[in-house]
């Protein structure tokens, strides 16, 4: 993969899971505790799939992070629990560009169902 960490003008696209937790955790009004846990492994697990795709630590004033939503199948779903959905994935995502989310214009959008799920992000940015 590119390494903008070098660049001048960064764009990264990065595929996540589907947050599945929220299925699990939220909808089936588990403890708060489970909640916790599940959201720390899903934060674990976004951080682990954007290194494995070699994203690395960037040094930008901000970047604008666009997500598509694959859900796994075709039932309606709301935009903004999605992307609550995913705050914990995106924290995972901001621990491991070195950027915090508090600067970052996000864009989302609902894309075709896949197999399973998925969250496409792409990650754009000037960078120093």
């Amino acid at each position: 993969m590119f390494d903008f960490a070098n660049s001048g003008f960064t764009t990264v696209v990065i595929t996540a899971v589907y947050s599945a937790y929220f299925v699990s955790a939220i909808a089936g009004d588990a403890h708060w505790a489970s909640l916790a846990r599940a959201k720390r492994g899903y934060r674990a697990a976004c951080a682990w799939h954007a290194r494995e795709q070699v994203v690395r630590r960037v040094d930008c004033e901000w970047l604008l992070v666009s997500i598509v939503f694959h859900p796994p199948d075709r039932r309606r779903r709301d935009l903004d629990n999605c992307i609550a959905a995913m705050k914990a994935g995106l924290d995972g995502l901001a621990d491991v560009l070195g950027v915090d989310d508090s600067r970052w214009e996000l864009v989302a959008t609902m894309g075709e169902p896949r197999k399973g799920g998925a969250v496409a992000v792409t990650v754009e940015g000037e960078c120093q």
